[in-house]
């Protein structure tokens, strides 16, 4: 029996406890993925991101994970629960990033919470698994086609009735290259959401204490907090239209300087981003869902917010975004996008900063190294299989009152390097330097961050696939500043495009050098 009692308006103090109870959940579920997680991809770099959404799909909260999947999950979530008639002890899997996924590693997994027979909310995790089937080591290929990029889940119920069906699980691992990883990870994704269902309920309560309509109400109260904050941030913005255009190196097929058009219309606290005018979708893997667009959009905006504004959708009621349907933005099926979730999504920001500087130009930064820096390597001979894959920080862009930092992730990712310890034990690899790229950082009143080193030798013969961007094209400055110093990819003497993949021989030595962030100001 719900008791569905009406309660008082909560008080600021309230809707601080409530806020921090639900995101809680999250934190939770994040950790015990991590510490569950088989893969040195989820366990050491924590690449994944843990969230709760309402009933009808609308986040609730999230933990402080990686921008590009919790922003995605948010946009694509309502869609997705819409999809579907949803039953208790039900997980759902997917990854393909036209039904609400953003690229093939990133599997989602989904879990209902029903209090007797109501629906009441969700729980999500979003991990990214270094071999997803591709037959390129890393999964994260020079693609042309999506089916190249590895296993496509459409969404299946990978738990029902609380118990996993093998037969979806075994028809997965047949695809990939070390089922007992892959096992593991997925396994952990499990545990991560039963755990966040159990903590969800306790704090809804359970059996006859259970009060779905106090936690609805507190639901709805937080959203209006959230959307009064952010809306009175978004009326400091200037009314007026504001416009930039960004590039693309290349999209690893032979087509370069791929424009990332933003045009932001504000009118009294209400945003419009549109991306019409940016490239066509193209041949290469740099294409996105428009869900992708969507993350590196509104985490913009978030930034403009004041750190308590919660990150739940009555957040970012008052932003449209639209992208033309068959652009690099809104990229359809089957076009590859494994690069679009990690590159693209990085230019999106810098665009839609760039187009902010017009009517907030003391606020915003000079452009940050812009890439991930992806770096997959592996082996698919049949005695020792194995993937690795990491992505590398570079330099923030400085600000007017400060420098920025050197050697951190930026923007769109929030995960942390490899350890070289478990580099070494677990892969025939070598780390040779890992150190601070000096003076990368673009010079100003206010300096750039530097960019990373990382060199890497290869103790057995091994593919490799870089998919890495400002390259070509440095960071810019602002102020009168000076650009950061654009990144390289070498392997022993030899220069590499943006986005290659090629085999290494026993000894030889893959190199990346990330982008320095832009300078600000000039220098007296």
């Amino acid at each position: 029996m719900n008791n569905r009692a009406s309660k008082a308006p909560a008080d600021a103090i309230e809707l601080a406890i409530f806020a921090s109870r639900i995101t809680a959940v999250c934190e939770e579920m994040g950790a015990s993925l991590a510490q569950a997680a088989f893969s040195p991809n989820i366990r050491d770099r924590l690449d994944y991101s843990c969230a709760v959404f309402d009933a009808r799909g609308r986040l609730c909260a999230q933990a402080a994970h990686i921008p590009v999947h919790l922003g995605s999950m948010a946009y694509a979530m309502a869609d997705i629960v819409a999809a579907r008639e949803w039953e208790p002890g039900q997980m759902i899997a997917l990854n393909d990033p036209y039904l609400g996924g953003t690229h093939l590693p990133d599997v989602t997994l989904i879990a209902p919470l029903f209090v007797g027979d109501e629906l009441v909310a969700f729980v999500a995790n979003r991990a990214h698994h270094a071999d997803i089937g591709s037959d390129s080591p890393g999964s994260m290929p020079l693609s042309k086609h999506l089916d190249e990029e590895g296993l496509v889940i459409a969404p299946v119920a990978l738990v029902d009735n609380d118990t996993i069906d093998e037969s979806v699980l075994g028809d997965w691992l047949q695809h990939l290259r070390n089922p007992p990883i892959a096992r593991g990870d997925f396994s952990a994704q499990i545990a991560a959401n039963r755990i966040g269902l159990r903590r969800l309920s306790a704090l809804i309560g359970e059996g006859e204490a259970a009060d779905v309509g106090a936690f609805e109400t507190r639901l709805a109260e937080y959203n209006d907090y959230a959307r009064k904050l952010a809306a009175s941030a978004l009326r400091e913005l200037p009314d007026g239209t504001y416009r930039f255009t960004d590039v693309m190196d290349d999209d690893g097929q032979g087509n370069s300087d791929l424009a990332i058009a933003c045009r932001i219309e504000i009118e009294k606290g209400h945003v419009r981003v549109d991306f019409a005018g940016s490239a066509d979708e193209t041949a290469g893997n740099v294409n996105c869902p428009l869900s992708v667009t969507a993350a590196g959009a509104l985490y913009v905006f978030r930034c403009l917010m004041p750190a308590q504004v919660p990150a739940c959708a009555g957040a970012f009621e008052d932003i449209e975004i639209s992208a033309p349907d068959g652009s690099l933005l809104n990229a359809r099926h089957p076009r590859a996008v494994a690069a679009g979730n990690v590159e693209t999504s990085q230019r999106v920001v810098d665009a839609v900063l760039g187009a902010l500087t017009e009517a907030v130009g003391e606020r915003i930064p000079a452009a940050s190294h812009g890439s991930m820096n992806n770096v997959a390597l592996g082996s698919h001979r049949a005695e020792s299989p194995w993937d690795y894959y990491e992505t590398m920080g570079g330099g923030l862009g400085a600000g007017p009152n400060r420098d920025g930092a050197s050697g951190v992730q930026a923007h769109m990712t929030n995960t942390l390097n490899t350890p070289v310890e478990v580099l070494e034990r677990h892969f025939p690899l070598r780390m040779h330097r890992y150190a601070l790229r000096r003076n990368s950082g673009g010079a100003g009143a206010q300096r750039g961050g530097d960019g990373l080193v990382r060199e890497i030798e290869f103790l057995a013969e091994a593919s490799y696939t870089v998919l890495a961007e400002r390259r070509r094209h440095a960071p810019w400055a602002r102020a009168g500043g000076e650009p950061g110093q654009a990144g390289e990819n070498r392997l022993d003497d030899e220069v590499l495009p943006p986005k290659c993949t090629g085999i290494a021989r026993t000894g030889q030595r893959l190199s990346i050098a990330s982008a320095g962030g832009g300078g600000y100001g000039r220098r007296g």
